[in-house]
């Protein structure tokens, strides 16, 4: 796991596994974790690392409801875990559906013995809206779905971070999953993008932080894959830098869900 620190008050961990992202922003005595590490020793080693870097843990936020982004409940298993209405609604109405899927990556990858995935007693924030984070400080929360069914955006205006979820990634195509759609990423782009302007660093779901100049051009490249996707299908060009064999494989996805 990588750490990198973008601001005083916030630091970001990147996870080994698919490089997702976990950010830590304090304000005063409180401070939130917003999605988490995949890898079971990062996750053991989280409250450590930011007790040391001294980031208090007061509550956790998730940015959509995908499993790989819900683990800071293994990590901090007591901690208040919140997110944007959506997501809630959509773990309601998934019981147990992120537990099993994070059983069968375990078992792909060969791990055992890590705690279950406690989701009990979720908090639900209303997006958009805004969250306090100690005396003077807020959150500002932007709704972001399209690549699944819910999202939420988090600007941590003070430090002039947003924390997006799985948009904006310089390792990862746009993906679209089964209940996220075309429509509605190519709208939480176009969101984004004035926040973008508002910022001098950006948290992408996977691929560690970016600069405003680097996430524009990812936001463009994004854009203009999306629009080739709906004219072209299959044979839409994928961004340059981002053409491995497995982002072919999700730009393969992409395209059967939107001939389907």
């Amino acid at each position: 796991m990588r750490a990198v620190a973008v601001h005083a008050d916030v630091i970001v961990l990147v996870s080994r596994v698919w490089q997702t992202t976990c950010t830590a922003a304090r304000a005063g005595s409180e401070g939130f974790v917003i999605d988490s590490p995949v890898d079971p020793g990062e996750l053991d080693a989280l409250p450590g690392l930011l007790e040391q870097s001294g980031f208090p843990v007061s509550g956790l936020l998730v940015t959509h409801a995908d499993w790989d982004h819900l683990l800071g409940r293994v990590a901090f298993p007591a901690t208040p875990l919140a997110c944007g209405d959506d997501s809630a609604a959509r773990l309601a109405a998934e019981p147990g559906g992120a537990q099993r899927a994070l059983r069968a990556f375990d078992e792909e990858q060969y791990i055992d013995r890590r705690p279950p995935l406690g989701l009990g007693g979720i908090q639900t924030l209303p997006v958009p809206g805004r969250l306090s984070l100690g005396e003077q400080q807020e959150i500002e929360l932007y709704p972001a779905a399209g690549h699944t069914a819910d999202g939420t955006a988090y600007l941590l205006a003070w430090t002039g971070v947003l924390v997006c979820g799985d948009y904006l990634s310089p390792v990862e195509i746009p993906r679209i999953s089964e209940n996220g759609s075309l429509e509605g990423y190519g709208a939480t782009l176009e969101r984004l993008r004035p926040l973008l302007e508002r910022c001098d660093t950006v948290v992408p779901g996977h691929g560690g932080p970016l600069d405003r100049v680097r996430a524009l051009a990812v936001l463009q490249e994004d854009a203009a894959y999306l629009e080739a996707l709906a004219r072209a299908g299959a044979d839409a060009p994928l961004p340059e830098g981002r053409r491995t064999a497995t982002q072919q494989r999700i730009h393969g996805e992409n395209a059967r869900r939107l001939a389907s």
